[in-house]
């Protein structure tokens, strides 16, 4: 077999040839095919992953690579998603710059704003890729985090929620899209059968009165075809509207989603309304219990008090004497603000109205049965 291979020009495969080594053991492809290689975003050398499990396995350690001292961890090793480690270090950088300057047009109020804020955003990736001045702009991007946690929070969930919006709408579509496929395949199939139909009954019409399709039929067979265009206008309208119902959905749900907050050294944006905080429940309606009359203290000197302190046979049982001083003190200024004197007046003019109205009513009872009996 090899030597008709080496016929056909296609000669064997040598080692080393297209092969993937691994830097630390020197392992490759050609002996292993089931090896699989892992990087590490902190300082991006690929290594196999028998020597991540021999080397990492126990704790951090640095890594084997010749001239590179930085510590690795198990964890943070992954798969490698691009060919190019430096395309894969870019995209890993851009993406972790893009969580941080999170920011949409919208939040500035200029166009000059935004695009002030795009720069520094790419001088910032820039200087992390290229590596100049990279601890300086490690603690800028670090304090600008700190100091804009909140604000970046609310920018990641707006974000989560209009990728949400997105995903719910793309989806709406290809199930609209689903269904007017599958509408426009059974309204084929239906004509189909209906003009097979329609040809069958004229075939069979001419063979058995050999004559040609009358003039109702052939407008009786416009009708169904006009039916036909009627009924499809109707459900691509009725799409339609549906379609446009959704956008409109979908744009209110964008309009009211909230502003964001400021964010630290930017300028242009829109100044942020904060919600006036609520105020605390009351179940009383706001109807205030607190004393006008008297303070309430918390001790009171007084020789049976202090028995009632220390007595065993009262604290045990759980009694507490600043309900016996509430009790005290509301019973000794309860009748303050009563006027006795006041209400009894009150009352007796109040009694004295009735017995008039009882007198006059008795008196026209009475003058009412005498002119009955004199009349009688």
């Amino acid at each position: 077999m090899l030597k008709a291979a080496q016929r056909n020009g296609a000669g064997p495969r040598q080692p080393g040839e297209n092969d993937d080594i691994c830097p630390v053991c020197k392992s490759s492809r050609y002996l292993n095919p089931n090896m699989r290689f892992l990087v590490n975003p902190e300082c991006y050398h690929k290594m196999c992953e028998s020597c991540v499990d021999r080397i990492f396995s126990t704790g951090p350690a640095p890594c084997p690579i010749a001239g590179c001292a930085r510590t690795l961890r198990k964890q943070r090793f992954r798969k490698q998603t691009f060919e190019d480690l430096k395309i894969e270090r870019e995209v890993d950088i851009r993406r972790r710059v893009a969580q941080v300057f999170n920011k949409q047009e919208s939040d500035f109020e200029t166009l000059r704003a935004y695009n002030n804020y795009l720069e520094e955003m790419e001088v910032t990736t820039f200087n992390l890729l290229e590596g100049i001045d990279v601890a300086a702009t490690e603690r800028k991007l670090a304090a600008y985090a700190a100091q804009n946690a909140s604000s970046i929070s609310q920018n990641n969930a707006k974000a989560n929620r209009d990728r949400n919006t997105q995903n719910a709408h793309t989806a709406a579509q290809k199930e609209q899209a689903l269904l007017n496929r599958s509408a426009a395949t059974r309204s084929d199939i239906s004509s189909l059968a209906e003009r097979e139909e329609s040809h069958k009954e004229n075939l069979d019409t001419l063979t058995q009165s050999q004559i040609l399709i009358s003039q109702d039929e052939a407008a009786a067979q416009r009708g169904v075809i006009l039916k036909k265009s009627t009924a499809r206008r109707t459900a691509a309208e009725k799409a339609r509207d549906k379609q446009r119902s959704q956008q409109q959905q979908q744009q209110q749900q964008q309009s009211s989603s909230s502003s964001d907050a400021e964010v630290f050294r930017i300028e242009g944006l829109r100044p942020v309304v904060e919600a006036p905080p609520e105020k605390p429940y009351d179940p009383f309606g706001g109807i205030s219990f607190t004393p006008s009359y008297y303070t309430l203290q918390s001790h009171y000197e007084h020789p049976w008090l202090e028995k009632a302190r220390t007595e065993p046979s009262i604290v045990a049982g759980g009694y507490d004497l600043r309900e016996y001083y509430q009790r005290t003190m509301l019973e000794a200024f309860a009748g303050l603000g009563c006027f006795i004197e006041e209400e009894m007046g009150e009352k007796e003019h109040i009694d004295g109205d009735e017995d008039g109205m009882v007198a006059t009513e008795g008196a026209a009872m009475v003058a009412g049965g005498d002119g009955g009996e004199d009349v009688l």
